[in-house]
């Protein structure tokens, strides 16, 4: 007796959209354009060949070259990207370590650290900046910690504050949802916590770790307000060139810079998507774990 014939259900006719979710799209759209409008202005304005940013010349690329033809930006430019670097390697650790032991070894410490880590999430810039200005010359002058007169040195203690807040929040949320079967047979195959922490446990971090040193890296280069406290002569960072440059009208080697450090940034997010694609995270995951949640 041969099996009864397959009926497959009739194609269902999609429903007509109404006029409201039109006029949800257009809104969207809207709010996506005024969002973007300004960036998309200043990457179109880095080809400007006038004196003045927002006084159109001519297109070219003489902006482009004012990257290597001016020291003063060219030294704006280093010491951003050195200082970026450098508050997010410190911010990295710092914050991993803490969301490993937020994770692994909750407790009532943790409610009084992670209250610790919201203040100084919510706190304002401009009230880190008037706290650190004090307390860096104190340690560099009063108690004779010279290295804290660097204006490098001034710059990534600034920069991490926030920056290890977020990637502590990150890497806790990354290992909380993970179970710790592996961890535990590490140990039980007589791995000692060192090696266990080494292989397994930071492993199972990674994408989190390299999701918040990339949030790291871009706060770094966006940090204007604790900069221009901590700052000092000869280790002016970009975003403080940008400010100071306001007093003489912004040129097009502002939008240049701008334009390039912002295709850093795009580059910088697909690699970090690439990496946690390739650990085996959906869609889904690298966008909770970019986000923290």
């Amino acid at each position: 007796m041969s099996a009864p014939a397959r009926l497959d259900p009739p194609p269902r006719n999609p429903r007509p959209r109404s006029w409201t979710d039109r006029l949800l799209r257009v809104g969207g759209f809207l709010v996506l354009a005024f969002l973007f409008a300004p960036i998309v202005v200043v990457v179109i304005y880095s080809f400007n060949e006038g004196r003045l940013l927002i006084a159109w010349d001519h297109f070219g690329f003489g902006s482009f070259r004012a990257l290597v033809e001016r020291p003063a930006i060219r030294s704006a430019v280093t010491v951003s990207l050195q200082v970026a670097v450098l508050s997010s390697l410190l911010a990295t650790l710092l914050g991993t370590m803490a969301g490993v032991a937020l994770a692994r070894r909750p407790g009532r410490w943790a409610y009084w650290f992670i209250g610790l880590l919201l203040l100084v999430s919510v706190t304002p810039e401009i009230v880190d900046a008037v706290s650190l200005l004090p307390w860096l010359v104190f340690l560099g002058q009063d108690a004779g910690l010279s290295v804290f007169n660097g204006g490098i040195v001034r710059l990534v203690v600034g920069h991490s504050l926030f920056s290890t807040a977020v990637v502590s929040y990150i890497v806790r949320a990354r290992l909380v949802g993970l179970d710790e079967s592996l961890e535990e047979a590490s140990g039980d195959l007589y791995a000692p916590p060192g090696r266990t922490f080494r292989r397994v446990t930071v492993p199972l971090a990674m994408p989190a770790v390299l999701a918040g040193f990339l949030l790291s890296f871009t706060l770094s280069l966006d940090n204007t307000i604790v900069s221009a406290f901590v700052q000092v002569s000869g280790s002016t960072p970009w975003p403080v060139y940008v400010l100071s440059a306001l007093r003489s009208g912004l040129r097009p080697e502002i939008a240049a810079v701008s334009t390039v450090m912002l295709v850093l940034t795009l580059l910088a997010l697909a690699l970090v998507a690439v990496v946690l694609k390739r650990s085996g995270d959906s869609a889904t995951d690298i966008a909770r774990t970019m986000g923290g949640g």
